[in-house]
């Protein structure tokens, strides 16, 4: 079952319980996401499964969007809900325009302090483990490019925003920084992601939707199969900043067997999604000289005589 899901991921589950959950109900043991969310986070998390699940080495760093919501008052020792205050809580007296000028100064390139209770390894030990135990945790800033972070209002001590962030950027420590700047403290309340690449909510689908395809397939794997094809991303729109070319059956069969093959309209492009027909993604393919391209990674074998992959 080779598909690209888009799951509306609700909150209390790790990203890992997600990927549980998919292999159970697709019947699919081969099941991996494309960047971690938080527990009590919600939105997208993109689901590579079965043999696309060898298209992960090309996703490398995106633009993650998220929708959410500050308490402004006091710090936690997780930046978020979920974690111990830190301080005593202040009263807010904070106008929309003195947290969108914090904010403001929280964007572009710079060094972020991720949060101690983070998957951040010490000497090989996750950070919030060893912060579980009360032991002394000293992680490096790392550098994060903030395309966007807005407060767009303000209720009480309560802020929304919406954040534009490049991957291994914590929102959690953006809720934090504000807080710094503003002199009262803060941290993460809400938070909810609405794009990660080109994964869209709009694409999203719960895993409750997925138990009910599951549960109407009365027929087998085989129509469950193809339930899931309907709400799985079309293979076209897979990588899009890959040009994708279609070859004929005896080329297909030549990358099918890993033998390097000619693609005369591609010489000047290093990678190449190519397809059999109009949705079968057969393979990756590197340039290795002039027109010559050799199969990166090979995602369906040769037809058979019954057309089948």
């Amino acid at each position: 079952m080779d598909a690209v899901l888009v799951i509306d991921k609700a909150p209390r589950m790790t990203s890992h319980d997600v990927v549980a959950r998919a292999r159970r109900l697709l019947g699919e043991r081969s099941v991996g996401h494309l960047g971690t969310l938080d527990p009590s986070a919600t939105g997208v998390l993109p689901l590579l499964t079965g043999r696309f699940t060898r298209l992960a080495q090309f996703y490398g760093s995106t633009i993650k969007t998220y929708e959410g919501v500050i308490r402004l008052g006091f710090a936690t020792d997780t930046y978020d809900a979920d974690g111990e205050p830190v301080e005593s809580p202040q009263q807010v007296q904070v106008s929309l325009e003195e947290l969108q000028r914090a904010a403001s100064t929280l964007t572009g390139e710079y060094e972020q302090q991720p949060p101690k209770f983070s998957a951040k390894k010490v000497a090989g030990v996750p950070a919030y483990k060893l912060a579980r135990k009360n032991q002394e945790v000293e992680l490096k800033k790392v550098p994060v490019h903030v395309h966007r972070f807005e407060i767009f209002a303000v209720e009480g001590d309560h802020a929304r925003f919406v954040a534009e962030v490049s991957t291994g950027t914590y929102v959690r420590s953006l809720a934090h920084e504000l807080g710094e700047k503003i002199g009262v403290g803060a941290h993460l309340a809400e938070l909810r992601r609405t794009a990660s690449g080109e994964f869209s909510l709009e694409q999203a689908v719960t895993l409750e939707q997925l138990a009910e395809l599951r549960d109407r397939a009365v027929s087998g794997q085989q129509q469950l199969a193809k339930s899931i094809a309907a709400i799985s991303l079309h293979p076209r729109r897979i990588l899009p900043y890959l040009p994708s070319v279609t070859v004929n059956e005896e080329t297909a069969g030549l990358i099918a067997n890993g033998r390097a093959v000619n693609l005369p309209d591609f010489s000047s492009m290093p990678q190449v999604k190519v397809f059999f027909g109009q949705e079968h993604l057969i393979a990756i393919a590197s340039r290795i000289a002039g027109t010559l391209f050799q199969p990166k990674v090979v995602l369906r074998g040769a037809q058979n005589q019954k057309g089948n992959w």
